[in-house]
């Protein structure tokens, strides 16, 4: 299969190793990945933030570069979320009718990974080797937005060497939120300690999960803790294989 990859912005310019082990994961599995340069950021935060108007040039950039893929991938339930939820809406409220239909179509072929390599190419078991004890963060948005469901937890309990533990409350939300953790500061920081708190009592070597940016706000607390525990996105975990 011919996929194209979507990086998005924390991951092209922060942590290119989430989109590096995308690529080389679907490569391993025998399938084509296509980067098409001239892709920009999503638009999410823009969005979010309550800039609709500013979002719409690059739902229309979007649109523009993956419209001719039949299968998008991103590292990224956050992401994901917001082209299949937010570019169709953003177009619309801007009477560009459209640009709203080719946003939900090209929405409809976006998937984060996990979820395309469960429902679109049928596999749980990717080879996958990590000898160490994980526990996994469900983000925000790909739990209630994308809505991976399970998906990630059946593809960590396939990696072979890996011992997954739970994750106490682990839907509640770490206390991102892009903006929200500028804008609402104290109220961020108590939620990640409280997420830091669950991470620490289950023992685990890695805290992983979907989105760069949450493990990039939960990797921070880590660090400010003196927590021997690293994050590690998804992608490098299903990635790692026993060969050098």
């Amino acid at each position: 299969m011919r996929i194209a990859l979507f990086a998005t912005c924390l991951a092209d310019t922060l942590f290119p190793e989430a989109a590096k082990a995308t690529v080389r994961l679907l490569e391993r599995l025998g399938h084509e990945v296509v980067f098409p340069l001239e892709q920009t950021c999503c638009g999410q935060m823009h969005v979010n933030t309550g800039y609709q108007r500013e979002a719409l040039p690059l739902v229309r950039r979007y649109v523009s570069v993956f419209g001719g893929f039949d299968v998008i991938v991103a590292p990224s339930g956050s992401c994901v979320g917001s082209i299949r939820h937010q570019h169709e809406t953003v177009a619309a409220r801007a009477g560009e009718r459209g640009l709203a239909e080719r946003a939900r179509d090209v929405g409809s072929r976006t998937y984060e990974l996990s979820e395309l390599l469960v429902d679109v190419l049928g596999v749980e078991d990717v080879g996958a080797y990590y000898p160490h004890r994980v526990t996994y963060h469900p983000t925000c948005h790909s739990l209630r937005t994308t809505r991976v469901g399970d998906k990630p937890l059946r593809l960590l309990r396939r990696v072979r060497g890996l011992q997954l533990v739970d994750l106490p409350a682990a839907e509640q939300c770490c206390g991102f939120g892009g903006t929200f953790a500028l804008k609402n500061a104290e109220t961020s920081t108590a939620m990640l300690a409280d997420k830091i708190s669950g991470i620490l009592s289950t023992g685990a070597r890695v805290c992983t999960a979907g989105d760069v940016s949450c493990l990039m706000h939960i990797g921070g607390g880590l660090s400010r803790r003196g927590a021997d525990v690293r994050t590690v996105h998804l992608a490098e975990i299903l990635a790692a294989t026993e060969a050098p």
